[in-house]
Protein backbone atom coordinates (compact mmCIF):
# COMPACT_ATOMS: atom_id res chain seq x y z
CA UNK A 1 0.00 0.00 0.00
CA UNK A 2 1.22 3.06 -0.97
CA UNK A 3 2.15 5.52 2.26
CA UNK A 4 1.07 8.79 3.33
CA UNK A 5 4.35 9.92 3.59
CA UNK A 6 5.17 8.57 -0.18
CA UNK A 7 2.04 10.52 -1.64
CA UNK A 8 3.21 13.81 0.14
CA UNK A 9 6.50 13.39 -1.52
CA UNK A 10 4.74 13.22 -5.13
CA UNK A 11 2.79 16.01 -4.46
CA UNK A 12 5.44 18.26 -3.24
CA UNK A 13 7.42 17.27 -7.10
CA UNK A 14 4.60 17.86 -8.70
CA UNK A 15 3.78 20.87 -7.29
CA UNK A 16 7.34 22.07 -7.39
CA UNK A 17 8.35 20.47 -11.01
CA UNK A 18 11.51 19.64 -8.97
CA UNK A 19 13.61 16.95 -7.50
CA UNK A 20 15.47 19.23 -5.78
CA UNK A 21 12.87 21.96 -5.10
CA UNK A 22 10.62 19.30 -3.80
CA UNK A 23 13.48 17.62 -1.55
CA UNK A 24 14.09 20.87 -0.28
CA UNK A 25 10.54 21.98 0.69
CA UNK A 26 9.96 18.75 2.64
CA UNK A 27 13.28 18.65 4.53
CA UNK A 28 14.64 15.76 2.81
CA UNK A 29 17.57 14.14 1.08
CA UNK A 30 17.12 14.01 -2.82
CA UNK A 31 18.43 10.32 -2.66
CA UNK A 32 15.48 9.85 0.48
CA UNK A 33 12.74 11.22 -1.99
CA UNK A 34 13.90 9.45 -4.79
CA UNK A 35 13.40 6.16 -3.17
CA UNK A 36 10.16 7.32 -1.76
CA UNK A 37 8.73 8.05 -5.73
CA UNK A 38 10.82 4.72 -6.35
CA UNK A 39 8.01 3.05 -3.53
CA UNK A 40 4.92 4.47 -5.54
CA UNK A 41 6.12 3.49 -8.55
CA UNK A 42 6.55 -0.65 -7.71
CA UNK A 43 3.40 -0.88 -6.03
CA UNK A 44 1.72 0.64 -9.01
CA UNK A 45 3.52 -0.86 -11.70
CA UNK A 46 4.33 2.21 -13.45
CA UNK A 47 6.05 5.81 -13.55
CA UNK A 48 4.75 8.09 -11.63
CA UNK A 49 6.83 10.64 -13.03
CA UNK A 50 8.61 11.22 -16.42
CA UNK A 51 12.34 12.39 -16.05
CA UNK A 52 13.24 15.51 -18.86
CA UNK A 53 17.06 17.12 -19.39
CA UNK A 54 15.59 20.14 -17.97
CA UNK A 55 13.69 18.47 -14.71
CA UNK A 56 10.20 16.41 -14.62
CA UNK A 57 6.91 16.00 -15.37
CA UNK A 58 4.03 13.73 -14.01
CA UNK A 59 2.63 11.02 -15.71
CA UNK A 60 -1.31 10.61 -15.80
CA UNK A 61 -0.49 7.76 -13.19
CA UNK A 62 1.45 10.30 -11.25
CA UNK A 63 -1.07 13.10 -11.44
CA UNK A 64 -3.87 10.88 -10.40
CA UNK A 65 -1.51 9.97 -7.48
CA UNK A 66 -1.86 14.45 -6.81
CA UNK A 67 -5.69 14.21 -7.03
CA UNK A 68 -5.66 11.40 -4.34
CA UNK A 69 -3.40 13.22 -1.75
CA UNK A 70 -5.47 16.43 -2.52
CA UNK A 71 -8.70 14.82 -1.31
CA UNK A 72 -10.91 13.54 -4.60
CA UNK A 73 -9.83 10.42 -2.97
CA UNK A 74 -7.34 8.26 -0.84
CA UNK A 75 -7.69 6.75 2.71
CA UNK A 76 -7.57 7.73 6.02
CA UNK A 77 -6.76 5.18 8.95
CA UNK A 78 -7.52 6.37 12.10
CA UNK A 79 -6.94 5.58 15.93
CA UNK A 80 -9.12 6.35 18.05
CA UNK A 81 -9.57 6.25 22.18
CA UNK A 82 -12.91 4.16 22.43
CA UNK A 83 -14.44 6.45 24.45
CA UNK A 84 -14.20 9.37 21.93
CA UNK A 85 -15.59 7.78 18.56
CA UNK A 86 -18.83 8.74 19.43
CA UNK A 87 -18.19 11.96 21.18
CA UNK A 88 -15.67 13.72 18.79
CA UNK A 89 -15.17 11.45 15.73
CA UNK A 90 -18.78 10.77 14.35
CA UNK A 91 -19.67 14.27 13.16
CA UNK A 92 -16.68 14.71 11.23
CA UNK A 93 -16.81 10.79 9.64
CA UNK A 94 -20.11 12.01 8.67
CA UNK A 95 -19.69 14.99 6.84
CA UNK A 96 -16.60 13.80 5.04
CA UNK A 97 -18.21 10.34 3.74
CA UNK A 98 -21.08 12.68 2.39
CA UNK A 99 -18.34 15.53 1.28
CA UNK A 100 -15.69 13.05 0.07
CA UNK A 101 -16.52 9.90 -0.89
CA UNK A 102 -14.31 8.68 -2.83
CA UNK A 103 -12.13 8.70 0.35
CA UNK A 104 -11.62 5.68 2.37
CA UNK A 105 -12.03 6.02 6.07
CA UNK A 106 -10.93 3.21 8.63
CA UNK A 107 -11.14 2.96 12.13
CA UNK A 108 -9.70 1.39 14.83
CA UNK A 109 -10.61 2.09 18.76
CA UNK A 110 -7.84 1.53 21.21
CA UNK A 111 -8.24 1.61 25.29
CA UNK A 112 -4.06 3.22 25.32
CA UNK A 113 -2.30 6.12 23.68
CA UNK A 114 0.89 4.17 23.83
CA UNK A 115 -0.64 1.64 21.90
CA UNK A 116 -2.05 4.10 19.89
CA UNK A 117 1.41 5.98 19.62
CA UNK A 118 3.16 2.47 18.51
CA UNK A 119 0.68 1.43 15.50
CA UNK A 120 1.01 4.93 14.32
CA UNK A 121 4.87 4.45 14.37
CA UNK A 122 4.28 1.31 12.80
CA UNK A 123 2.80 2.66 9.61
CA UNK A 124 -0.70 0.95 10.56
CA UNK A 125 -2.76 4.46 10.88
CA UNK A 126 -2.01 7.55 9.91
CA UNK A 127 -3.58 10.07 12.88
CA UNK A 128 -4.65 9.29 16.66
CA UNK A 129 -6.88 10.74 18.41
CA UNK A 130 -6.99 10.54 22.20
CA UNK A 131 -5.43 11.22 25.45
CA UNK A 132 -1.58 12.42 25.08
CA UNK A 133 0.64 9.52 24.71
CA UNK A 134 3.37 9.28 27.41
CA UNK A 135 5.81 10.74 24.96
CA UNK A 136 6.11 11.24 21.36
CA UNK A 137 8.29 13.64 19.12
CA UNK A 138 5.48 13.30 16.05
CA UNK A 139 3.51 16.41 15.10
CA UNK A 140 0.97 17.01 17.72
CA UNK A 141 -2.25 19.05 17.40
CA UNK A 142 -4.67 19.85 20.62
CA UNK A 143 -8.24 19.55 20.10
CA UNK A 144 -9.09 20.68 23.79
CA UNK A 145 -9.39 19.47 27.09
CA UNK A 146 -11.91 17.17 28.83
CA UNK A 147 -12.31 16.83 32.82
CA UNK A 148 -11.89 13.79 35.11
CA UNK A 149 -14.75 13.13 36.73
CA UNK A 150 -15.93 10.92 39.68
CA UNK A 151 -18.98 8.86 39.52
CA UNK A 152 -20.96 6.63 41.46
CA UNK A 153 -24.36 5.69 42.51
CA UNK A 154 -27.18 7.68 42.93
CA UNK A 155 -27.42 7.18 46.80
CA UNK A 156 -23.86 7.82 47.07
CA UNK A 157 -22.59 10.43 50.10
CA UNK A 158 -20.53 12.25 47.24
CA UNK A 159 -23.95 13.07 46.19
CA UNK A 160 -24.27 15.64 49.10
CA UNK A 161 -21.03 16.85 48.29
CA UNK A 162 -20.10 19.62 45.62
CA UNK A 163 -16.63 18.28 44.48
CA UNK A 164 -14.92 15.36 45.40
CA UNK A 165 -11.41 15.66 47.04
CA UNK A 166 -8.84 12.45 45.55
CA UNK A 167 -7.92 11.10 49.42
CA UNK A 168 -12.31 10.60 49.56
CA UNK A 169 -11.58 7.37 47.38
CA UNK A 170 -8.80 6.25 49.38
CA UNK A 171 -11.89 4.56 51.46
CA UNK A 172 -14.32 3.75 48.78
CA UNK A 173 -14.74 0.84 46.73
CA UNK A 174 -13.53 1.09 43.31
CA UNK A 175 -13.96 0.19 39.69
CA UNK A 176 -10.47 0.30 38.24
CA UNK A 177 -9.03 -0.85 35.02
CA UNK A 178 -7.42 -3.83 33.32
CA UNK A 179 -3.53 -4.01 33.13
CA UNK A 180 -2.44 -2.44 30.14
CA UNK A 181 -5.48 0.10 30.13
CA UNK A 182 -3.98 3.30 29.38
CA UNK A 183 -6.59 5.56 31.26
CA UNK A 184 -6.07 3.11 34.22
CA UNK A 185 -2.19 3.67 33.85
CA UNK A 186 -3.13 7.49 33.88
CA UNK A 187 -5.14 6.64 37.09
CA UNK A 188 -2.58 5.06 39.37
CA UNK A 189 -0.08 7.87 38.26
CA UNK A 190 -2.05 10.78 39.15
CA UNK A 191 -3.32 9.30 42.44
CA UNK A 192 0.68 8.23 42.88
CA UNK A 193 1.89 12.13 42.31
CA UNK A 194 -1.07 13.29 44.50
CA UNK A 195 0.01 10.71 46.94
CA UNK A 196 -3.05 9.19 47.33
CA UNK A 197 -3.16 5.24 47.99
CA UNK A 198 -6.34 3.47 46.10
CA UNK A 199 -7.64 0.49 47.30
CA UNK A 200 -7.55 -3.08 45.67
CA UNK A 201 -10.28 -2.84 43.51
CA UNK A 202 -13.67 -4.20 43.82
CA UNK A 203 -14.38 -4.71 39.76
CA UNK A 204 -11.81 -4.17 37.04
CA UNK A 205 -13.01 -3.53 33.12
CA UNK A 206 -11.31 -2.74 29.62
CA UNK A 207 -13.53 0.67 29.64
CA UNK A 208 -13.74 3.65 31.08
CA UNK A 209 -17.24 3.43 29.53
CA UNK A 210 -18.27 0.36 31.49
CA UNK A 211 -17.08 1.76 34.67
CA UNK A 212 -19.18 4.67 34.84
CA UNK A 213 -22.08 2.67 33.73
CA UNK A 214 -20.92 -0.04 36.66
CA UNK A 215 -20.42 3.15 39.06
CA UNK A 216 -23.99 4.70 38.82
CA UNK A 217 -25.48 1.33 39.19
CA UNK A 218 -23.70 0.77 42.99
CA UNK A 219 -20.71 -1.42 42.06
CA UNK A 220 -18.02 1.20 42.93
CA UNK A 221 -16.78 4.24 42.35
CA UNK A 222 -15.35 5.04 39.24
CA UNK A 223 -12.69 7.89 37.65
CA UNK A 224 -13.77 8.46 33.98
CA UNK A 225 -12.56 10.92 31.40
CA UNK A 226 -15.74 13.11 30.40
CA UNK A 227 -16.04 11.17 26.89
CA UNK A 228 -16.46 8.14 29.01
CA UNK A 229 -19.99 9.77 29.94
CA UNK A 230 -21.55 8.84 26.78
CA UNK A 231 -24.38 8.20 27.19
CA UNK A 232 -24.53 9.68 30.10
CA UNK A 233 -25.51 7.25 33.07
CA UNK A 234 -27.35 7.48 35.88
CA UNK A 235 -25.94 8.42 39.59
CA UNK A 236 -23.95 10.44 41.21
CA UNK A 237 -21.49 12.10 39.05
CA UNK A 238 -18.89 15.15 40.24
CA UNK A 239 -15.60 17.05 39.49
CA UNK A 240 -12.45 16.04 41.55
CA UNK A 241 -11.33 18.84 43.81
CA UNK A 242 -9.40 20.45 42.69
CA UNK A 243 -11.12 20.05 38.82
CA UNK A 244 -8.34 17.88 36.75
CA UNK A 245 -8.56 18.23 32.91
CA UNK A 246 -6.54 16.85 30.48
CA UNK A 247 -5.67 17.47 27.08
CA UNK A 248 -7.84 15.69 24.08
CA UNK A 249 -5.00 15.39 21.14
CA UNK A 250 -4.33 14.11 17.41
CA UNK A 251 -1.28 12.57 16.66
CA UNK A 252 -0.22 13.19 12.84
CA UNK A 253 2.16 10.42 10.96
CA UNK A 254 2.58 13.10 8.11
CA UNK A 255 1.56 16.40 9.31
CA UNK A 256 2.08 18.12 5.40
CA UNK A 257 0.10 15.72 3.81
CA UNK A 258 -3.27 17.55 2.02
CA UNK A 259 -5.60 14.78 2.61
CA UNK A 260 -4.66 14.29 6.94
CA UNK A 261 -4.14 18.32 7.06
CA UNK A 262 -7.98 18.71 5.85
CA UNK A 263 -9.14 16.30 8.15
CA UNK A 264 -7.25 17.32 11.08
CA UNK A 265 -8.70 20.56 10.36
CA UNK A 266 -11.97 19.90 10.21
CA UNK A 267 -11.88 18.01 13.98
CA UNK A 268 -10.16 21.27 15.08
CA UNK A 269 -12.44 23.50 13.83
CA UNK A 270 -15.38 21.43 14.99
CA UNK A 271 -13.15 21.09 18.47
CA UNK A 272 -14.75 19.26 21.52
CA UNK A 273 -17.96 19.17 22.47
CA UNK A 274 -19.40 20.00 26.06
CA UNK A 275 -16.56 18.17 27.38
CA UNK A 276 -16.77 19.26 31.71
CA UNK A 277 -19.59 19.59 34.42
CA UNK A 278 -20.75 23.28 35.21
CA UNK A 279 -19.61 24.77 38.61
CA UNK A 280 -21.48 23.30 41.78
CA UNK A 281 -23.33 26.25 42.16
CA UNK A 282 -25.04 25.89 38.42
CA UNK A 283 -28.75 24.52 38.38
CA UNK A 284 -29.27 21.08 37.39
CA UNK A 285 -26.14 19.81 39.57
CA UNK A 286 -27.97 17.61 42.00
CA UNK A 287 -27.26 13.66 41.80
CA UNK A 288 -28.52 11.99 38.66
CA UNK A 289 -28.87 15.07 36.70
CA UNK A 290 -25.59 16.61 36.44
CA UNK A 291 -25.55 17.96 32.69
CA UNK A 292 -22.69 19.17 30.46
CA UNK A 293 -21.69 22.62 30.67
Amino acid sequence: MVSMRALECLVAIVDQDSLTKAAAALHMSQPALSHQIAAIERELGTAVVERLPRGIRPTAAGLAGRRVAAGAGGRIRIACAETMTAWVLVPVLRSWRRRFPDVELDLREYTSADTMLEVLRAGAADIAVGPPPTLTDEHVEVLGREEIVVVASAEHRFSRMDAVPLAELAAEPLVLYNPGNGHGVWVDQFAAQRGVVLPQPVLRTGSPRTAAQLAASGMGVAIVPFSALTPRPGGTIRSLDPVELRDVVVVVAAPHDDLLRRFVGDLKRRGLPASRLPDPGAAGRSSGTAGAA
